[in-house]
């Protein structure tokens, strides 16, 4: 036996040994700040395509929103906030078309002036740098046949799942649940009465950028009253569904 177990060990050691050198070469994240900013920049595109054919696609990860509402970033989330905030204000104020139209015509005047500015300063200066929007033209924008398979595959799930809640809840497949919507549009009548979209949008994005890190400040106070909350609720919907026959000969059974 200690022979074989001596004949073994040196392919062991060779096969261990040499997985090792082949990692700068292989597909490990390591190997990428090798590559260059190109390659390495195409090689990060085509693995993210080949890794998202067996799952689902998402434009932005959890970790990026849930970075993104508790204000990790100060900088990041005050454009995204600030940005939507007035194009939400903007909807309010004008119609669709006249917002679309004066961002286009905002973004035009600032890529025509600096591109004017530019060949005037090339012109002066009798330089050849080439167009200044070269390597954004460059960029490979284009979207391939499998990840839009992907990202249809993924809205396709969601779909699916939304039309199957929507027989549920107007089949009356769960009574208390139908009935949770039914009251759930009937508030919703008086708050149209009052809000029209664009001021529920408003609102929305005011607390999704400011709930979640008043959470965080303060989360052992506000879990405790949404427990208490909780469990009258509880007792509320236990009491109606006592009462009525058809849950309480499903519940018997």
């Amino acid at each position: 036996m200690e022979p074989s177990a001596a004949t073994q060990s040196p392919s062991v050691s060779s096969s261990s040994s040499g997985a090792e050198p082949s990692a700068p070469g292989g597909g490990s994240p390591g190997a990428c700040p090798a590559l260059g900013a190109k390659s390495c920049g195409s090689s990060c595109a085509d693995s993210f395509v080949s890794s998202s054919s067996s799952q689902p696609v998402s434009l932005f990860s959890t970790s990026q929103v849930h970075d993104l509402i508790f204000w990790r970033d100060v900088k990041k989330t005050g454009f995204v906030f600030g940005t939507t905030l007035v194009m939400l204000l903007s909807l309010a104020a004008f119609s669709v078309i006249s917002v679309i139209s004066y961002l286009i015509l905002a973004l035009l005047s600032v890529t025509i002036s600096f591109r004017v500015y530019k060949s005037v300063i090339q012109a002066v200066q009798k330089s050849e740098e080439g167009h200044p929007f070269k390597a954004y033209l460059d960029v490979d924008i284009a979207l391939s046949s499998e990840a839009f398979h992907n990202y249809m595959n993924a809205a396709m799930v969601h779909i699916n799942r939304a039309l199957k809640l929507i027989i549920r809840l107007f089949l009356v497949e769960d009574l208390v649940d139908s009935l949770k919507l039914a009251v759930f549009m009937w508030l919703m009548t008086y708050v149209g009465a009052v809000f029209n979209g664009i001021t529920l949008l408003i609102l929305a994005e005011l607390l999704v950028f400011s709930v979640p890190i008043v959470y965080e400040k303060y989360k052992t106070q506000i879990d405790h009253y949404v427990g208490i909350a909780r469990d009258q609720t509880k007792s509320i919907i236990e009491k109606i569904q006592a009462k009525l026959p058809g849950i309480a000969k499903k519940k018997a059974e």
